[in-house]
């Protein structure tokens, strides 16, 4: 019977909450990969970065080196880092430093594929935003439409006010 309650209390906590490397590595290519297509995208990247930075710092991840992007914003050669996490790869805009620290790596491999995560985007945040202390804000709230009132006609010569 105790068994039971303990079984079903351990369904309410997500077993992935838990900020280790390859979770928050899995949780980063979770928020990465739906931010490519998210209508609103600049917290899901803030997120990444932030946690990739945290990670840096810690000593959990590292720079590899510089790859040439695959998609150059306004010129014909753009360089992104190379950041290692677990056993996940990911890529970060460059700061001045790491043009001079990192090798470059050329071209980036298009064979080279992270491993499937299996976490929902929603544990995704709720682990990344834990991790780095940010907190998403809703730039619009939710409203409610307001309701169709018929027009008021008032008598010629009459005051709408």
């Amino acid at each position: 019977m105790k068994g039971a309650i303990k079984l079903n209390s351990d369904k309410k906590q997500n077993p992935h909450l838990h900020p280790t490397v390859e979770n928050l590595s899995q949780a980063i290519f979770t928020v990465n990969r739906h931010a490519k297509t998210a209508p609103n995208p600049k917290f899901l990247y803030k997120l990444k970065h932030d946690a990739l930075q945290k990670l840096i710092k810690e000593g959990k991840a590292s720079k590899v080196g510089l790859h040439y992007s695959g998609n150059p914003k306004n010129s014909q050669q753009q360089s992104d880092v190379l950041v290692k996490c677990g056993n996940y790869s990911f890529h970060l805009p460059p700061s001045k430093e790491d043009f001079s620290q990192l090798p470059h790596l050329g071209k980036l491999d298009s064979y080279v594929r992270n491993p499937k995560a299996s976490l929902s985007l929603n544990t995704a945040k709720k682990l990344l935003m834990a991790y780095t202390g940010l907190k998403e804000y809703n730039s619009t709230p939710h409203q409610k439409k307001p309701r169709y009132e018929k027009p008021v006609f008032k008598k010629l010569g009459e005051s709408y006010f």
